[in-house]
């Protein structure tokens, strides 16, 4: 099945928005990497704000779905974390910066509605992570003291945090031991 130019463009202008950055990158930049002209780009997306909305409303349907077949498919928490922070990994792998880091360098330079959708973004990121925390307390996996959203707040912060360490030093590598010594504190065993 061929993908469609409106949905090439968006793919274009999230890897141009992962690698370069939102602001970084023109409809001329567009234009030449799918081999269109200028003007179908604006046929497509008018401004380049409704591209980046569209990019982002995307991009949140596709991850709900992600994290949806993570609860799905795995049963512990640890289990549900590590295959999250793969996420963070993939995308590195792939030489791309993970999509709400890259936005949320930019928010001065984003237009209000991109904003909001970028803390959306993290909104989401962190109630999913609240719920596999909780989760993970209610099975004994983690220790009984912990502030759920405070402890989702940290383990968002370190995986964000580790990639744009992994970015600048050009290794993923480095995401998984952070990521899993985060974890491993979340546990009576990871206290010792």
């Amino acid at each position: 099945m061929s993908i469609g130019t409106r949905d090439l463009l968006l793919k274009e202008a999230e890897t141009l928005t992962r690698t370069r950055g939102y602001a970084a990158f023109s409809y001329a930049d567009l234009a030449e990497r799918v081999g269109i002209r200028k003007a179908s780009v604006h046929h497509h997306f008018p401004t380049k704000e409704v591209l980046g909305v569209a990019l982002i409303d995307g991009y949140l349907a596709e991850f709900k779905r992600a994290l949806a077949k993570v609860l799905e498919e795995e049963r512990s928490a640890e289990a549900r974390l590590a295959v999250y922070s793969g996420f963070f990994i993939d995308s590195l792998r792939d030489g791309l910066m993970p999509l709400c880091a890259a936005l949320s360098a930019e928010t001065a330079a984003l237009p209000q509605s991109m904003r909001a959708q970028v803390s959306t973004f993290f909104e989401l990121h962190l109630d999913w992570l609240s719920g596999v925390v909780r989760d993970g307390i209610a099975d004994g996996e983690f220790r009984a003291d912990l502030d759920v959203r405070q402890t989702a707040t940290m383990l968002l912060s370190v995986l964000e945090g580790a990639s744009l360490v992994a970015w600048a030093l050009k290794d993923s590598a480095r995401i998984k031991p952070t990521f899993g010594q985060a974890v491993a504190s979340l546990s009576e065993t990871g206290t010792q």
